[in-house]
């Protein structure tokens, strides 16, 4: 059960994967002063454009999970699921409500539009697909607990309303939402469960609207605190979480991050998640000509509080390789995972036959010029999952083992390209580099002179000393004074010597 805002969306261009570690990158002297002038969040800047209408073309790429044998799996057998796709829409995003604050920070509100790409796609909108009734089985979950006869009364009316446990709809109707009359039965019997009306979809509301009020840095004062997040509607940090550690909110919004990144790690905030993510670095390379730090999800990412302590706030916890993010999703039994439980539990993959993880195909990255911070390349790509299982006393859940059922995985993809790519390498690579490059020319040249000057020096100096002295032109010996004590009392001891 989701909501469009609390869709488990992109992380990418959030994806980013919020803070790049720690800003302790080399810093050339010549070049960083015009670096740190085009990456501040100033309307003066060359990237204040790029980052208010993000030119990237982004690409959210969804491949949705059919399961092949509904019947079975309601009489307890394995699911069997085959991945239908990839569905391609375009992403336009853009920054309204840009307000600039007198403490060196500044609000905005990012909304995200998409539009669907059948050209780029392996299918249409209105191909049909099985998949489990995520409505119907995420409120058995959730009413496990509550007493027999409250659930004997959902399971009468979802026969009433011809409710199963696995639907047959169209991609649209699946992503985008369809009209669905168990939202108002739940609510009757249940008041405040799903605590929203209309259509139900994975990704509905998700077009269209934004991802919360950031207030990040501008680095107009401190250069290595830009893009980093100083609030998320209003909020220092959230609540979803056992722990405080889990609950900060750190890093960037995932755009863009602080210059002279060093190869270490880079955090950012994801809405879509709920939560701040670390992404580690893998190896240093090049895009296009742009030399850049690329950087991976680490195995601990997901894992459960047993196997990395620190993620205990995350918690109550399943086998590693999925989150659940409950907690931030009405409660409903939902987790997020890397496509295929790549990095997981192997459990998790041979709990579902089909699933087929590998790092090529499902391994997120995100490449980033270092000097700038500024991302050059990214993929990042989750899967969403439906915990499901037999819930006593309604019947329509049949004898379904327990199971992480893959529901769809996702891909935000972009990269800088064509004129963006030119003036970006112009401005922010081509020009520091000429002027690092000039910096050590002229002190190349700066060298020989210096060593000239100083041999001229030592050869003025060494003539001089040469010279013969005349006698006749030697100055007087100096006069004694009240100041020179010393000798005075030398020309007294002499005067005495003489009338001895």
């Amino acid at each position: 059960m989701i909501k469009k805002k609390q869709a488990l969306g992109v992380l990418v261009h959030k994806a980013a994967p919020r803070r790049l570690g720690r800003t302790g990158g080399r810093r050339p002297a010549a070049s960083s002063v015009t670096a740190e002038e085009n990456v501040r969040i100033d309307p003066n800047s060359i990237a204040f454009n790029m980052w208010r209408d993000i030119p990237v073309p982004f690409y959210l790429t969804v491949n949705l999970f059919e399961v092949q044998n509904p019947q079975e799996v309601l009489q307890g057998a394995k699911p069997k699921v085959n991945q239908r796709g990839p569905y391609v829409y375009r992403e336009f995003k853009y920054k309204t409500n840009i307000t600039f604050h007198d403490n060196d920070t500044v609000s905005y509100l990012e909304y995200r539009q998409l539009f669907f790409r059948p050209d780029l796609s392996n299918g249409t909108e209105d191909e049909y697909i099985v998949m489990p009734n995520i409505l119907m089985l995420g409120a058995a979950v959730m009413m496990e607990d509550l007493p027999s006869f409250v659930k004997f009364l959902l399971s009468g009316a979802l026969a009433g309303l011809k409710q199963e446990a696995f639907i047959n709809r169209t991609v649209g109707e699946i992503l985008w939402g369809y009209e669905d009359p168990l939202l108002d039965t739940i609510n009757a019997l249940v008041p405040g469960l799903i605590p929203f009306k209309g259509k139900f979809g994975i990704f509905v509301e998700f077009n269209n609207t934004n991802s919360g009020l950031f207030t990040v840095n501008t680095g107009m004062k401190n250069i290595s605190q830009v893009h980093m997040v100083d609030s998320w509607n209003g909020l220092k940090k959230v609540n979803y979480w056992r722990s405080n550690q889990c609950n900060m909110i750190n890093g960037t919004a995932g755009e863009m991050w602080p210059p002279y990144m060093s190869p270490t790690s880079l955090e950012f905030y994801s809405p879509d998640a709920c939560r701040s993510m670390t992404l580690v670095y893998e190896q240093s390379g090049h895009f296009k000509g742009v030399p850049t730090y690329r950087f991976v999800a680490p195995k601990t990412l997901f894992a459960n509080g047993t196997d990395y302590p620190p993620n205990e706030g995350f918690c109550p916890c399943r086998q590693s390789g999925i989150q659940n993010v409950s907690s931030c999703r009405l409660n409903a039994p939902m987790f997020i995972s890397h496509p295929h439980f790549y990095n997981a539990d192997p459990s998790l993959v041979d709990a579902v036959e089909g699933l087929h993880p590998s790092r090529e195909e499902h391994a997120l990255f995100l490449d980033v010029h270092p000097m700038t911070g500024i991302p050059m390349n990214c993929s990042i790509k989750l899967q969403l999952n439906q915990y499901m299982k037999q819930v006593p006393g309604i019947l329509q859940t049949g004898k379904i083992q327990p199971v992480v059922m893959p529901l769809l995985w996702f891909a935000e993809s972009g990269y800088i390209d064509g004129s963006v790519l030119s003036q970006f390498y112009t401005n922010l690579v081509l020009i520091p580099s000429i002027l690092d490059y000039l910096q050590y020319i002229f002190l190349g040249l700066s060298v020989p002179l210096i060593i000239s000057a100083a041999l001229m020096m030592m050869s003025q100096k060494s003539a001089k000393e040469k010279q013969p002295h005349d006698p006749t032109t030697q100055s007087p010996p100096p006069q004694p004074s009240e100041t020179t004590p010393l000798l005075q009392d030398a020309c007294t001891q002499n005067q005495d010597a003489a009338e001895a």
